[in-house]
């Protein structure tokens, strides 16, 4: 029996949860189980946002088959060079799969769905990260946002609310002054993973630029003639795990993104 929740007109909730599971990553204790937080969008494409564990795929695909009701899925899934079967898994149940055949990294495999999106046609493309921490219900208003002529939208956490003075937050700050120095737009949270693109941009990353999706890269385009807008959005805590941003790597991190967006942008070409 399916089990699903109507966030909006056209977005669903079709995770699940797992009570068997004892130990997130063989190694914290979870006595409740653990729940998988997956959205469907079934608007002219049906996406899929995230998806869960094996061992509830057989509810999930219950979930799913409920709100789709005959309809086909429109997704990919871009194997990165995981060492978790992914691969394996997506061949066996006939998944469209794009499988790297060596981890590219955050850019290449961005830059993998942006080839996928353009040579589809699509018109909007979105980043947010996979750990649960970008809630979908914001893509509708990042949507309308961008349907007033910009070319990319950014879920802000800042625009309604202040920055803390954590290290991370002093590397934000600086990182957004640098922007607002050299190219005279006001981001307030340049470092958000939660960005909308029009096909414009779709283009662009598709077939011109081999970088991340990262503040440098925003910042390059701001100055190649791009609209840059933000949307406040509310950007939840992770339940489990950490962030690979350790002190020392959030500080190397903060550093590459100044130096480029101060020097090496003048040297930047497509």
């Amino acid at each position: 029996m399916y089990c699903v929740k109507r966030i909006k007109d056209d977005l669903f909730w079709v995770g699940g949860t797992d009570r068997r599971l004892a130990l997130f990553e063989n190694a914290f204790p979870i006595p409740r189980g653990i729940s998988y937080n997956a959205y469907l969008l079934a608007d002219e494409k049906t996406v899929l946002f995230d998806t869960v564990d094996r061992a509830i795929t057989e509810q999930f695909f219950e979930n799913i088959e409920a709100i789709l009701k005959g309809r086909s899925l429109d997704y990919v899934v871009v194997n990165d060079g995981s060492r978790d079967h992914t691969a394996e898994i997506c061949r066996k149940n006939g998944y469209n799969l794009l499988d790297l055949p060596v981890n590219l990294g955050l850019a290449g495999c961005f830059q993998a769905g942006m080839k996928y999106a353009y040579q589809r046609g699509y018109r909007y493309a979105i980043q947010f990260d996979g750990d649960g921490q970008h809630r979908p219900e914001y893509v509708a208003s990042m949507k309308e946002k961008l349907d007033q002529g910009y070319d990319i939208v950014i879920g802000s956490r800042f625009l309604t609310a202040k920055k803390d003075w954590s290290m991370r937050m002093v590397g934000s700050r600086l990182i957004g002054a640098a922007i607002r120095l050299t190219t005279g737009a006001r981001i307030t949270d340049p470092t958000s993973g939660m960005r909308l693109f029009d096909r414009r941009m779709i283009e662009e990353f598709a077939l011109n630029l081999n970088y991340g999706p990262e503040p440098d890269t925003v910042s390059f385009l701001i100055k190649q003639g791009a609209r840059v807008a933000e949307v406040p959005v509310t950007i939840d805590e992770r339940l489990e795990g950490e962030s690979y941003l350790k002190p020392l790597t959030a500080a190397s991190y903060m550093t590459r993104m100044l130096l480029s967006i101060l020097l090496i942008q003048n040297f930047r070409k497509r």
